[in-house]
């Protein structure tokens, strides 16, 4: 253990056991796609039972209207934001017919770009906005790549925290908010460096289906992978085909180069990349004959469009851009985003997980995070696409400063550190659970057959070989258990108001329009680009 990270826990030590530290907050946002009993997108609208898309809190779409994502209130507890997940899940079961809910990252079968419905968020300016923009992704990356799934893992520390550090660094002199979000920067680099660690453990997608791909084979990227029975193309020792380049990829982002060093960075970054013209996004036109192709042909249509596995956040205004609230009001939360789904857990996550998340998450926030220069700006990267493509290879080395470590060497110099913060976690929720999380997880380091990807590997094989048809089958097993079990009546009468009401919110929101959709975008990009005081 460092000796940062050392002085850090022995710290906070103390005011946790005495219960002076609140609990870490947690949320979680599970995407998955909806899909028909051959295992196809459904072609269906976002069922009207299940309230507007646009205003309901909870349900809503993501890239895709067949793409559900649910979003959980904020919990302290693991176990109420799993359960709240559990109730939205059954309440969508209640309103489908014939249709399941896709269980892995990776989509069901497609039959092209078009069998990618985009999400329709209705009339208003707002919905329009979306909708444009869910249009420039299309012809930028292309709808299939939108249908990938995931989990998002939001996470704010302790208010209490933030004090205590700042005066053991002699820090008083910076304002609360300022040191809060340098602080909130120096896990994210942290988190850049290691997040290989979280895929290996947790990455649930080394197969798909052929169709992801191309139907004819003819796609070049099927060089890296090897069939496995007619439809079923695979990688042997890969942890998640979700985050390596056959999955997200964004050629025009890399040049953006956000190695989180300061908010001004980030902020200034990407402020510029919505105001700066791509020439090839130029050549598709915006608003053509009347038809808007994409909402601007700068490197990103709006901040959202950048591609990262984790991001500093705060709740916005109705008036605020995500970096214009940061800029105001500081780094509120992070919202962690290179968890694959799990598809043989009910929920796509378990609270093993969560809390290994937050161990690794604090862990990150009180070792030491130096700035990144440019040359490690250059590969931050390199490990991540080395343990996506092949994380369970037995001779992969990474690259840790100016050493080569095989991943599980470095694994275990990072475990141990995680158990002291989770001994720190533990003393603030008076339990042991964090400490179990790390010894449970950490065998998967020792033995590679025990982590998700090789269990899907291993389970596919014995299934025949088909991924889909495997994911297919998981998918109505779990459907079934859903449709079964009882929800909690209040929760249910909760939803049931929550539809009439997001409907009508809707509505609302269609009627009080004033200005022509350009007349609105133009707005918004002009109030976009500029700066907000810090409060």
């Amino acid at each position: 253990m460092s000796d940062q990270l050392a002085t850090n826990v022995g710290q906070l030590m103390a005011p946790a056991q005495k219960g002076l530290l609140g609990r870490l907050r947690r949320g979680i946002e599970k995407e998955g796609l909806r899909v028909d009993s051959k295992a196809a997108i459904v072609q269906t609208l976002h069922p009207h039972s299940l309230g507007s898309k646009l205003t309901h809190p909870h349900i809503t779409t993501d890239y895709s209207e067949a793409l559900l994502e649910y979003i959980t209130p904020v919990y302290c507890r693991p176990a109420d934001a799993l359960s709240f997940l559990g109730d939205l899940v059954r309440f969508t079961y209640r309103q489908l017919d014939d249709e399941w809910l896709w269980p892995a990252s990776m989509p069901a079968r497609l039959s092209g770009n078009d069998s990618v419905p985009i999400a329709d968020y209705g009339t208003s300016n707002v919905g329009t906005m979306k909708h444009v923009y869910r249009k420039g992704l299309d012809v930028r990356y292309g709808r299939i790549m939108q249908s990938i799934a995931g989990i998002h893992y939001n996470v704010s520390l302790p208010d209490d925290i933030w004090p205590l550090l700042r005066e053991r660094e002699g820090r008083q002199g910076e304002s609360l908010q300022g040191y809060r979000s340098a602080r909130y920067f120096d896990l994210i680099r942290n988190f850049r460096r290691n997040s290989w660690l979280l895929l290996y453990l947790f990455g649930a997608s080394p197969a798909l289906d052929r169709s992801f791909l191309g139907e004819e084979g003819g796609d070049n990227r099927c060089d890296k992978l090897k069939s496995m029975g007619q439809r079923t193309l695979y990688a042997p020792y890969a942890t998640s085909l979700r985050m390596s380049d056959l999955g997200y990829q964004n050629k025009v982002q890399e040049q953006l180069k956000i190695c989180f060093n300061s908010l001004s960075n980030y902020v200034g970054t990407l402020r510029h990349a919505i105001s700066a013209e791509w020439p090839d996004y130029r050549r598709i036109g915006v608003e053509v004959d009347g038809e808007w192709r994409q909402l601007s042909a700068n490197i990103l249509q709006i901040e959202n469009e950048y591609y990262s596995d984790i991001r500093p956040k705060r709740v916005a205004r109705h008036d605020e851009t995500p970096t214009q609230a940061l800029e105001a009001r500081g780094v509120e939360y992070i919202e962690v985003r290179c968890l694959d789904l799990n598809p043989f857990l009910p929920l796509g996550i378990d609270e093993p997980q969560m809390r290994f998340m937050d161990t690794f998450l604090l862990w990150c926030l009180l070792s030491e995070s130096p700035w990144i220069p440019d040359e490690e700006c250059d590969r931050l990267d390199d490990n991540r696409r080395l343990v996506v493509e092949r994380g369970r290879d037995p001779d992969l080395k990474l690259r840790i400063g100016d050493r080569h470590v095989p991943l599980r060497t470095r694994g275990h110099e990072i475990v141990d550190g995680l158990r002291e913060v989770a001994g720190l976690l533990d003393a603030i929720e008076g339990d042991c659970l964090h400490a179990a999380a790390i010894e449970t997880i950490a065998r998967r380091l020792d033995d590679p057959e025990l982590t998700p990807s090789a269990q899907m590997l291993r389970a596919l094989e014995a299934h025949g070989g088909e991924w889909t048809d495997f994911i297919a089958d998981l998918a109505k097993e779990q459907g079934r258990h859903w449709r079964s079990t009882p929800m909690d009546e209040s929760r249910a009468e909760l939803f049931s108001q929550l539809v009439e009401t997001s409907h009508q919110q809707q509505h609302d929101i269609e009627a009080e329009d004033r200005v022509s959709f350009a007349r609105f975008i133009t707005d918004y990009f002009q109030r976009a680009r500029e700066p907000r005081s810090a409060a």
